[in-house]
């Protein structure tokens, strides 16, 4: 009976490979040639602007090819410092990033701290908080004038003043706000660790510490170097906190350069697309490290035999880990969150003494009262929810008939279209937004001044994440469930619609929350694509920072990271209530 459902079965999976060829080619097509739309095509856009001294998309390619802005670029002093201050500050950022992920993720994996569980949500607390709003939030703590830490510094009588508008100061925001990538990483594997191995370097006489350091480090170095690697590029590519911390210390970084090219007058775009292929060289150096370093090397910790994870007994140091962890809460997420409160209901930002900090004469609504009366304000907010809703609904489909089609079925070119659309990980989000300024803007009225070309932007700058929470729920779906279905008669269609999206809705849920998340959050694909009348929260929020308005900018930050936080527990309950059905 088994070899008949068996023949049965390999009979169904041979009618689906087999039927049909042009119409599975045609998709493969249809697929191919959307991804070409979002990605290749500004690209490459891109690519012919640095390499000519007019815009293709307007005047066509009248102009010979040169190097001449690559020379121009190369050439600058300013874009050599920024070079240096980029790879400096992202360098070390992601040094001590990968310290404060790595000891957290051991804290909360590995030992018997108390609070673990506390401390494993104070631990990805930062990523809730857009960078923007976080580096804004870190300017109200860390001002040299009239930061919260200063004024308490000056109450005690100490001389020491915090000034994180500095290389420093980025430095450490950088570490504090990624740390959490790293963290996501290790943690995850440290988890998944059997604790044997740990056991075994313990019963030949390595103490706990050269244990952590000889066998449990190592066996997570993947976790760790993906970690950090990402860290980096995301930090290299982010526009928010070297605009907000290093433009009134008149520190250049290549992000803050690329977009001054675009606003000075005449624009220099030529050379802008040579900075922001610059920016891309350098994170897909970074990519294909991270892939050389992992390719043919193994690094197994979980084996078929089962084990019970076990926590290392710190004994008296329990308390001084647990010290760490909180000592890191309340300065990643605890202060920068109290000093976006005080600047947002404060009437005015200079605090006099440490005293008049908790007068509530000083407090007041006036801020938020002046945004409500706002029409730009709810423009941007109109806007941002459009453009939210629009790339979470694009992207998610898109996204999931690419997942099918790469992973579920044998169509040729699949592979083709998974590098395609994957490639964005290795582009900022900033010179996304350049690459669609050069490529989009002829078609003014149709696609031009919308927000529909920002959402296009938006898909394709995360494409790489919603296809890869995609690709993860379809993976966990047997093949012999969708073959059982065809066997019984069932089309592909059909097959799909009843069995593949009941079974990964979670996924597509999930994977439509982060498109949507990571869409009202994103400045730097925004910041070239706006106008007036599509203006996003983001954008409006960083004008109201360079516009000096500091209680409307404390109070637009503290609307922004609500709506996350209401967007963040809807989209959590819904995917549970999906995933109790």
């Amino acid at each position: 009976m088994s070899a008949v459902a068996g023949a049965a079965t390999a009979a169904g999976s041979r009618r689906w490979r087999a039927s049909g060829p042009w119409y599975g080619r045609a998709w493969v097509a249809l697929l191919a040639l959307i991804l070409v739309a979002l990605v290749a095509y500004p690209m490459v856009m891109l690519v012919l602007g640095s390499l000519t001294s007019v815009n293709p998309a307007l005047e066509g390619f009248s102009s010979a090819l040169t190097l001449q802005n690559f020379s121009e670029v190369f050439g600058s002093s300013i874009v050599r410092a920024a070079a240096l201050n980029s790879i400096v500050a992202c360098g070390l950022g992601t040094f001590f990033a990968v310290i404060l992920g790595v000891s957290l993720a051991w804290i909360v994996a590995r030992t018997n701290t108390p609070g673990r569980g506390w401390v494993e949500m104070a631990a990805i607390m930062p990523l809730f908080l857009p960078p923007l709003v976080a580096a804004v939030a870190w300017s109200y703590v860390g001002s040299p004038t009239t930061g919260i830490v200063n004024v308490v510094f000056k109450h005690w009588g100490w001389s020491i003043r915090l000034n994180l508008y500095s290389q420093a100061g980025i430095i450490a925001v950088f570490a504090m706000y990624y740390a959490p990538y790293v963290y996501m990483f290790v943690v995850a594997a440290l988890k998944n660790m059997d604790p044997t191995l740990e056991e075994a370097a313990q019963m030949s006489g390595a103490g706990p510490v050269r244990t952590m350091l000889t066998v449990t480090f190592p066996l997570v170095a993947p976790a760790i170097l993906s970690g950090s690697l990402l860290a980096f590029i995301v930090m290299f590519g982010i526009y928010g906190i070297p605009a907000a911390l290093g433009t009134p210390a008149r520190l250049d970084f290549l992000t803050t350069y690329l977009f001054k090219l675009t606003s000075w007058t005449p624009p220099l775009f030529n050379t802008a697309a040579a900075v922001a292929l610059l920016l891309v060289f350098v994170t897909g150096i970074c990519v294909a490290l991270q892939h050389w370093a992992l390719a043919g090397k193994s690094f197994v910790t979980v084996s078929g035999k089962s084990f019970r994870p076990r926590q290392l007994d710190l004994g008296r140091w329990r308390w001084f880990t647990f010290a760490i962890a909180t000592l890191y809460a309340l300065i990643a997420v605890v202060l920068p969150c109290f000093g976006l409160l005080v600047a947002a209901f404060r009437k005015f930002l200079f605090i006099p003494t440490l005293p008049s900090l908790f007068e509530a004469r000083h407090y007041s609504t006036v801020h938020f009262e002046k945004l409500w009366a706002s029409p730009l304000v709810w423009r941007s907010f109109r806007n941002t929810l459009e453009v939210g809703f629009l790339s979470a609904f694009v992207g998610g489909l898109l996204a999931f008939a690419l997942a099918y089609t790469i992973n579920r079925t044998r169509l040729p070119f699949r592979r083709t279209l998974d590098i395609l659309a994957t490639s964005p990980v290795a582009v900022p989000g900033l010179v996304i937004g350049v690459a669609y300024l050069w490529a989009w803007i002829a078609f003014a009225g149709a696609l031009w001044g919308t927000t529909a070309i920002l959402a296009l932007a938006l898909v394709a700058r995360f494409l790489p994440d919603t296809l890869k929470v995609l690709s993860g729920s379809m993976g966990q779906i047997h093949p012999e469930l969708e073959e059982a279905s065809r066997v019984c008669g069932s089309g592909v269609l059909r097959t799909i619609g009843r069995i593949v999206v009941p079974l990964t809705a979670p996924g597509l849920i999930s994977a439509m929350s982060l498109l949507f998340i990571l869409s009202i959050r994103e400045l730097g694909s925004s910041l070239f694509l706006f106008t007036n009348s599509t203006i996003v929260m983001p954008v409006l929020l960083l004008d109201f920072y360079e516009g000096g308005d500091s209680g409307a900018t404390a109070a637009f930050s503290v609307l922004q990271a609500l709506i996350l936080l209401v967007v963040l527990g809807f989209a959590n309950v819904i995917s549970r209530a999906v995933a109790r059905r």
